[in-house]
């Protein structure tokens, strides 16, 4: 009997077929180790120069973000074709690099080799933004000439580049989609796209009702209009009408409650969600966040850990965003103590997250601890802690650590300049700041813009110098701003120069004619210098106008819950027992300095002004060197009392004592946003106007030529009447001689 020898496969049949299999998804590998080791056994099996091997070595270099090795295995094909051409187009745009993508798309045209119709996908993908507007109206002539408008998939790329490019760019879309003989459903969503980022939610909703077919991205496309419109209500009723939602329709949903500040429908759409990813529980944990409702955020958090949600670095740096904007530090320190807890390796941007919180939040000991930790610092982590040093008054520290930033070899940018300013404005560094100022150009290559105007309009104030302040602004290359201006009306203030403060108000007020804080700020400096006719005469012009100040706002973290409280404020649950210990406080101190003598000299008397609300008193006694045994005793007996009584006094008040949060920040981001709103509903007004000015010089025209058809109807109605006159005398003069 024969029994059959089992057979052995060939080597180099083996590792071909091995090499092959590794090549075959080489191109989605993004283990640079395991390229590396692919490319050594494709350089021995002389593979590297074969034009279908040399694309998928250049897709994982790109995919590793090592664009020199890319490139060096583009090098290596002596007759590059069009397809490795488009693949290392693709990795340059892939990896930002917009210009080597064009310089790669000359020289393929140098080279006699011509584009297909995969080339000007890839090149659009390099534009963004209105800057681009006219190289994309020559890659479109390019794409007309080459005959490529009837791949859909090549007009579908341009449309969505056009609507990226403003206005004029969602015109010349709208004008392509128009005149596509075929359109599919990426045709439709790219052009809805483009007119929803305009913000032409009506056309968009026209088109949409328009689409023979719509899919999820039609629906979510509008879902997302109308959320970042803040128009909810429509929104919600698009959503109850969508024949099949996922993640990101209930994402935008709540999203858009929570930025509307709907915390509760947007928690219970949360609730409602079927599927929960990362994303929707980053999402509600922000908007509780930035609310300042610490509790609720703090919960939400450990119930996504409970859920096995780990988070990723998009989800780290919006929570410590949130917190870093409302002052939220319990919150920011869960989630670091979290990430040391799974020993997460934070990359450079939840590093720098990191030390923005805690500098923001008044931790400058942690954020300098965490910088410190950085194995990799950019800029912007440098620019966080000097900031941050910066906003809290330490300007030898921000100085200092400018200079550390120059030797370790790191070129500022101009929001370094921005910090090193600030520095220089909080520690009444003017020399300094002013020589920074006037050298930022020449030997950091950086034109102040307006910001740095800003910082120095302000140190100057602050340091007296006001009419060298107000020459610069009057010399600034751009147009001054509301906010430069009420930075010298706030040093007019600081100095009493009424003379001066009359001049910016007429300024701003031609800016911002209705902000009732600019003629507050000129009725206290008119106050200040006792001139209380002018002051009767800017409140008399307040009334008489209708403007009214609202009442500034504070607050504060207790608990990891963010209070706020305004002059008079009631609202507070627990308002009566704070007011009871702030009168409580005041009645023990106007006692103890009763039963002070002249032999008991307190070494420390550091009282805070009291507040009508929320501001502490810390004070401390300490007893004198020389006391009878019997002043002894009584003393002791005192400061026990003292003691009981602070205790209670923090028991009832909830360890009511900290620094305010973010005042300042909210208040000139909330300028900023009036400002825009105001630019947008001038914009607005003038275009009502320009239209009203047409029509109405239509009119005017209509009424000259019906005026002028009148006279002539006049005209001719009197030569009619005279030639009936004559006719009727010719009759007269017949029927007589008759």
């Amino acid at each position: 009997m024969q029994t059959s020898m089992p057979t052995r496969t060939p080597t180099w049949v083996s590792g071909r077929r091995l090499l092959e299999e590794k090549l075959s998804d080489l191109h989605k590998c993004a283990n640079l180790d395991h390229i590396k080791q692919v490319h050594a056994q494709v350089l021995k099996a002389d593979l590297h120069r074969d034009v279908f091997v040399a694309p998928k070595l250049i897709a994982a270099f790109s995919l590793c973000r090592q664009m020199v090795l890319a490139i060096n295995a583009f090098n290596q094909v002596q007759e590059p074709n069009v397809h490795l051409y488009n693949t290392l187009i693709r990795a340059h745009v892939q990896n930002s690099q917009s210009s080597q993508a064009f310089a790669t798309f000359f020289e393929m045209q140098n080279s006699g080799v011509y584009p297909d119709n995969f080339t000007y996908p890839f090149l659009l993908k390099a534009c963004f933004g209105q800057s681009y507007l006219r190289l994309i109206q020559m890659i479109h002539t390019h794409i007309e000439k080459f005959g490529f408008c009837s791949d859909i998939f090549v007009p579908n790329s341009l449309i969505d580049c056009y609507s990226k490019c403003g206005p004029v760019g969602v015109k010349a879309a709208r004008k392509l989609f128009k005149v596509m003989a075929e359109k599919d459903i990426v045709s439709w969503n790219s052009m809805i796209g483009g007119l929803v980022r305009a913000g032409e939610l009506g056309e968009a909703r026209g088109l949409f009702n328009e689409m023979p077919k719509r899919d999820t991205v039609s629906w979510n496309t509008i879902l997302d209009g109308y959320a970042k419109a803040g128009e909810m209500n429509r929104a919600f009723e698009l959503f109850e009408k969508m024949p099949e939602r996922n993640v990101v329709s209930w994402c935008t949903m709540v999203s858009g409650y929570c930025k509307d500040g709907d915390l509760d429908m947007a928690r219970m759409l949360f609730d409602k969600m079927p599927v929960k990813t990362l994303v929707p529980w980053t999402i509600i944990i922000s908007g509780y966040a930035e609310k300042g409702l610490a509790n609720e955020a703090i919960s939400l958090y450990n119930k996504m850990e409970e859920a096995g949600l780990k988070p990723d670095d998009g989800a780290l740096i919006s929570i410590l965003a949130a917190c870093a904007e409302s002052g939220l530090l319990g919150l920011g320190q869960k989630v670091h103590a979290s990430i040391k807890r799974i020993k997460y390796k934070c990359s450079a941007p939840v590093s720098n997250a990191l030390v923005d919180m805690y500098a923001k939040c008044g931790s400058l000991d942690e954020a300098y601890i965490v910088f410190n930790g950085m194995t990799k610092r950019e800029v912007v982590s440098w620019n966080a802690m000097l900031q941050g040093f910066a906003m809290h008054g330490h300007g030898e520290k921000a100085l200092q650590l400018f200079s550390r930033m120059k030797h370790e070899g790191f070129e500022p940018d101009k929001v370094t300049l921005v910090g090193v300013l600030c520095a220089c404005t909080h520690a009444g560094f003017v020399e300094e700041g002013v020589q920074y100022f006037y050298t930022m150009e020449s030997k950091y290559k950086i034109v102040p813009e307006v910001e740095h105007y800003g910082c120095m309009i302000d140190l100057l104030g602050r340091g007296g110098r006001l009419k060298e302040a107000f020459r610069l602004v009057r010399s600034m290359p751009m147009e001054p701003n509301a906010i430069i201006w009420g930075t010298l009306l706030g040093a007019c203030r600081m100095h009493d120069d009424v003379d001066l403060a009359r001049q910016v108000l007429d300024r701003l007020i031609q800016l911002e004619p209705s902000d009732p804080g600019n003629f507050s700020m000129l009725s206290n400096i008119y106050a200040a210098a006792g001139d209380w006719d002018s002051v009767s005469n800017v409140r008399l012009r307040m009334r008489n106008t209708g403007i009214k100040k609202p009442s500034g706002a504070s607050s504060i973290e207790v608990d990891d819950e963010l209070h706020e409280f305004t002059v008079f404020d009631r609202s507070h649950p627990k308002s009566e027992k704070i007011y009871q210990m702030i009168d409580r406080l005041v009645q023990d101190l106007k006692q103890s300095e009763s039963n002070c003598n002249n032999n008991f000299v307190p070494i420390v008397h550091s009282i805070c002004k009291l507040h009508q609300h929320h501001t502490n008193k810390v004070f401390s006694w300490f007893s004198p060197d020389h006391s009878s045994p019997k002043q002894e005793a009584e003393k002791n007996e005192e400061a026990q009392q003292r003691k009981r009584r602070k205790r209670d006094a923090e028991e009832s008040l909830q360890g009511l004592q900290g620094h305010l949060r973010s005042v300042k920040r909210r208040c000139q981001d909330a300028e900023h946003d009036m400002g825009a709103k105001k630019l947008t509903l001038q914009d607005k007004v003038c275009e009502e106007i320009q239209e009203k000015e047409i029509l109405l010089e239509k009119l005017r025209t209509r009424m000259n030529e019906a005026e002028m058809k009148a006279n002539d109807v006049k005209v001719s109605f009197e030569n009619l009447c005279e030639s009936a006159k004559g006719d009727m005398m010719h009759l007269t003069n017949q029927r007589m001689i008759l």
